[in-house]
This record gives C-alpha cells, structure tokens and sequence, in this order.
C-alpha cells in the first residue's frame, strides 16, 4: 500500500519552490571540503584494517590485518598538503567554504582546526569518525554523535549546526540527530536540488541535500581521470543550473576531498571552475548553514508537516 511506503518519490514535482535566494540569485552554489584524514579505519585505532577506499590505490594488495602504510600515507598528504593548497584557492579567490569535520580528525591535526577557526570556516558535523554508520548499533551511533559534537565544539569552538556521516545513514541516524538536539540540518540526501523539510519524531527537521554526482569521488571510480575533465563535468552542471535558474533557482553542492583534489593535476580542474563561477553574476557562493538559515527563514515548514 503506497500511504505505508517509507520514501518519498514525488517531492517537488514539476512545480519546485521559488527559492528566492539572496540578491536574486539564480543559484545557490556550496563548495564541501571533506575532513576525514586521521579518522578512517585504521589498524592504529582498532578496527583491524587499514582503510584504502578513497586512496589511489583502493584495491589495496596488503591482506586484511597488516597495516598499510601506503594508504595511510595517502590520507596522511590530504591533511599535511591538500588541506592548505584548498583553502587557498578559495581565499586567494575570496570565495567561502563548508568543512564536512571527521571530529577526531581535526582533534589530530591542531594547525588546521586553528585555520578552520580563525578563517571562520563554515563547518558541518562528519562524524566521529569516517566509518559507515549503517554498521553501527543504535546506542553506538548514539555515542558517536555526542562524541562528535563535544569534541568539534572544543577543537573548533563552537557546536556543529549540520550533520552529515559517510555516505548514507543507519536506519537510525535522522532520528538520532534529531534527539541529540542543536542541528538546523542534515543532509544525509541525495534526492533533490532544493532543501525540503520532513518529520522526524513529530518534529519538523530541515534537509539540505548533498551529491555524490558533482564530488572528486567520481576519480577514484574511474569516471574522472584529470582537473580537465572535473572543471568540464562541474561547468556543464554550473552552466545548465544557472540558465533554469532564471526561471527556478536551484542548489548546487560540489564535494571535494583533501587527499583527492588536493593533488595538483587535481586542484588544477578546481581552479578553473572557481573561476569560471567567478564570471558569473546572480550566484550565491554561500555556506552550507547560509542554505539552512535562508530555508529556515523564507521557506518554514509547511503546516502539518512537522
């Protein structure tokens, strides 16, 4: 029977809101810099493994159970290299940025928690860890989220208002967020161009939808193989958004990974599509929370909703 179906197939429809973004934008534009370096599985920490998916090498050849020091390596240069040649390109370029913080990550590198706070650096909860929370049981999810937030709150002086955790959620994850308490927004979703608002245990709860599909990820499944081919998928995607979006303005989000497009060759694809939104006027390069509070303010919840 379709009324018990748990997803929702519709959402906007043919007929999305006017997202009315500031200054008339026809486009919403978020740039996420994932932090996760320090924080995969590792054999150093307990888990039994030494974590490669997201490396250069995400087949690894060493066995289960022995550390890998090349792919510990290959996280180690997103958070000693890439963290800094990305920031820089968006400060040289006076553009802002979102921080998906992995708490215990940035608790183990204290100079780039200092930038984040001293930049003022948008940041969204990651996690605990950068581990898979559909493999957790409820009352460790549970822990994890408190942990996360009590330490992002020490290491960057301030409560994460945003949560997002490794790929998809537990069955249990929304509503977790939702009884910690503190978040304005998840965005555990991929399913629209538009936040949209659900209910949660009787309350109404914002989504801001992230994407897998405008994300460096696509190299490390061989869809991407150079910066070229990143600028030229992230400006068709810019390019088509912002012509609807003289008619219905959407949201754009761009994933990015330290130890991924934090390479040079990589970073050079980035460079050229920051420009190229740089040429653009009625864009709003904005923060993740920027997209939360503008929703939360212009677009409340529907009556009967929450």
């Amino acid at each position: 029977m379709t009324h018990d179906y748990p997803r929702d197939m519709t959402g906007y429809g043919p007929n999305p809101p006017f997202a009315d973004w500031p200054g008339g934008a026809r486009l919403a534009l978020n740039f996420v810099m994932n932090y996760e370096e320090g924080s995969e599985n590792s054999i150093a920490d307990g888990d039994g493994f030494s974590e490669s998916r997201g490396t250069e090498m995400p087949d690894s050849p060493v066995p289960r159970g022995q550390r890998d020091l090349a792919a510990e390596s290959m996280f180690e240069y997103g958070s000693r290299v890439g963290f800094w040649r990305i920031t820089r390109l968006f400060r040289e370029r006076d553009l802002p940025l979102t921080i998906f913080a992995c708490a215990l990550a940035l608790e183990r590198n204290p100079p780039a928690a200092a930038h984040i706070r001293e930049a003022e650096l948008d940041f969204c909860c990651h996690g605990w860890r950068w581990i898979e929370h559909y493999r957790l049981d409820e009352e460790t999810e549970r822990r994890h989220i408190r942990m996360a937030v009590e330490s992002l709150t020490r290491t960057l002086g301030e409560r994460p208002l945003g949560w997002y955790c490794r790929y998809g959620p537990s069955v249990n994850t929304r509503r977790l967020v939702v009884e910690e308490g503190g978040f304005l927004y998840d965005s555990d979703s991929y399913a629209d161009e538009l936040p949209y608002w659900v209910t949660v245990s009787g309350k109404p709860h914002l989504v801001v939808p992230y994407s897998l599909t405008n994300n460096d990820g696509k190299f490390g499944r061989g869809n991407i193989a150079t910066g070229g081919q990143f600028f030229e998928f992230l400006r068709d995607a810019f390019d088509m958004l912002y012509a609807e979006g003289a008619r219905t303005p959407k949201m754009m989000s761009v994933g990015l990974h330290m130890r991924t497009v934090g390479h040079p060759a990589r970073a050079s694809g980035l460079a050229r599509f920051l420009d190229h939104v740089k040429r653009h006027a009625d864009v709003w390069v904005c923060r993740r929370i920027d997209i939360a509070r503008h929703w939360r303010e212009r677009h409340p919840c529907p009556a009967g909703k929450g």
